[in-house]
């Protein structure tokens, strides 16, 4: 079973950076797509962005297009979410989440999410 260890959270001031990284267990043939969502508190959890394994399309949010890029090192078997220019509403907890190919799970962009870590805090300070 897929197992995922995110790492890197923390508190950032606005318009400043943070790297969250996603440690996968398993390679990525394990998984179709693997991607960060977000949760804040009262709301509801939200994609953020999204990486495919085949042909490493990458799907974001609209509202962190241009800030945020996801990427994978796969001899490190590991996903990262660069945050840039980080806003006071990126605050949230951030999951790394993997399509490992059930039909169950948290639909996103064509794929099922159903493979989830413990996630890591994000705090961004006005």
């Amino acid at each position: 079973q897929l197992k995922l260890v995110e790492s890197g959270g923390g508190l950032v001031q606005a318009g400043g950076s943070l790297r969250l990284s996603c440690a996968a267990s398993g390679s990525s043939s394990e998984y179709y797509a693997i991607g960060w969502f977000r949760q804040a508190p009262g709301k509801e959890r939200e994609g953020v962005a999204s990486l495919v394994t085949a042909d490493d399309m990458t799907y974001y949010l609209d509202s962190v297009k241009g800030r945020f890029t996801i990427s994978r090192d796969n001899a490190k078997n590991t996903v990262y979410l660069q945050m840039n220019s980080v806003k006071v509403e990126d605050t949230g907890l951030y999951f790394c989440a993997a399509d490992t190919g059930f039909l169950d799970g948290r639909k996103w962009y064509g794929f099922n999410f159903g493979a989830w870590g413990q996630g890591t805090q994000v705090i961004v300070s006005p």
